[in-house]
């Protein structure tokens, strides 16, 4: 993640070069040591390490005398914006209801660059070896709610976001090729959903649908995920996708 210079008299550099840094750190990278952070952000070892060390006394990081590692305060930060955004708390509700309804977990999230970020989520099972929540994470390009997002996207716009970033293979299912994401992304705009069968976890199937407020524009995504072992893919199409295109037409109603 390099640090990119900006200009006008409004923008504070230091304040942007803080969030590279903590920017920095990520499932990948829970640890890092100085050198580690100014080549992920494209700063001097010199402002790195008076970040890194300003986190520390503000609580926000630990320093063992050589890594650095995120302290759980630094989910304050999120944590202002997930009770904040009516998004949130407006769709989590309809998500309770859709996990009751169907039996199955259920999420929404928004597009991060090349990853999707959880803003709500109801479960009555855990359907993925991770535990997700709000605040999570996950590549967008094998995911369903990804796909949903980077398709409501021009072309060259999502080449620009997946560029230099490799498609790692999750499972042998998992599309690692560019030009083959590019024509499934197609499919996806094209059908209004977007299928993914164990691409991201060996056993997880999921569908999702793109959520839009009243002015029609494409604000989150919303999936139901189910394991592989007792629903079909034709049955997510079947069964679920009604559901999920229903809770999106009725949300849209409260969303401007």
């Amino acid at each position: 993640m390099a640090h990119a210079e900006h200009k006008g008299g409004d923008f504070v550099s230091g304040f942007a070069k803080g969030l590279s840094v903590i920017g920095a750190f990520g499932e990948d990278a829970p640890r890092l040591s100085i050198t580690d952070v100014a080549r992920r952000t494209g700063l001097d070892r010199a402002s790195a390490r008076r970040l890194l060390l300003t986190l520390v006394q503000l609580g926000y990081a630990t320093h063992d005398g050589k890594y650095f590692e995120l302290t759980h305060r630094i989910l304050r930060l999120g944590q202002s914006y997930l009770s904040t955004t009516p998004l949130s708390a407006i769709l989590q509700p309809y998500l309770e209801r859709l996990c009751e309804t169907g039996g199955q977990s259920c999420s929404a999230a928004v597009l991060d660059e090349a990853e999707i970020v959880y803003i709500a989520r109801a479960s009555r099972r855990r359907v993925m070896s991770i535990n997700l929540g709000p605040g999570s994470r996950l590549p967008a390009y094998c995911s369903s709610m990804g796909r949903v997002l980077l398709a409501s996207l021009p072309e060259e716009e999502v080449r620009e976001l997946l560029k230099g970033r490799p498609l790692r293979a999750n499972t042998e299912r998992t599309i690692t090729d560019l030009e083959r994401l590019m024509e499934e992304l197609l499919r996806v705009r094209s059908q209004g959903y977007a299928l993914v069968d164990q691409e991201l976890e060996m056993g997880l199937c999921s569908i999702a649908v793109p959520l839009r407020n009243r002015t029609d524009r494409i604000v989150a995504a919303l999936n139901i995920g189910a394991p592989a072992a007792s629903v079909t893919p034709a049955q997510l199409v079947e069964q679920y996708l009604p559901m999920l295109k229903d809770v999106a037409e009725r949300a849209r109603l409260d969303l401007r």
